[in-house]
């Protein structure tokens, strides 16, 4: 079985950072992609940014200078570094794997977390 946890999340005034964590658990041979995805009340699951497991990163243009993901596939954490944060940034933020590979020969094609919540108010 395979698990994502996420951290890092909390209250932050706008202009500030915070800087997020996921980290996945199990008998882990490898991840293809690994990103962040997040839900404003009312609005649907968004991307934020993926990586790949060679490093190719894609962000959401509303997060483009401001965000930078990064990964540790050793470890197979990916962590999300947010900067310049607004308001409406607020959002529960999802981390999610996809086509997760097994030692056991298993896979999973995708895995979520369950979420952290991003407040950015004053």
């Amino acid at each position: 079985q395979v698990q994502l946890v996420e951290s890092g999340g909390g209250l932050v005034q706008p202009g500030g950072s915070l800087r997020l964590f996921c980290e996945a658990s199990g008998s882990i041979r490898g991840i293809d992609v690994m990103g962040w995805y997040r839900q404003a009340p009312g609005k649907e699951r968004d991307l934020v940014a993926t990586i790949s497991d060679s490093g190719y990163t894609t962000y959401a243009d509303s997060v483009k200078g401001r965000f930078t993901i990064s990964r540790d596939n050793a470890k197979n954490t990916v962590d999300l570094q947010m900067n310049s944060l607004k308001p409406e940034d607020t959002a529960v933020y999802y981390c999610k794997a996809v086509s997760v590979r097994l030692y056991s020969g298993g896979a999973y094609l995708e895995v979520w977390g369950q979420g952290t919540l991003v407040t950015v108010s004053s």
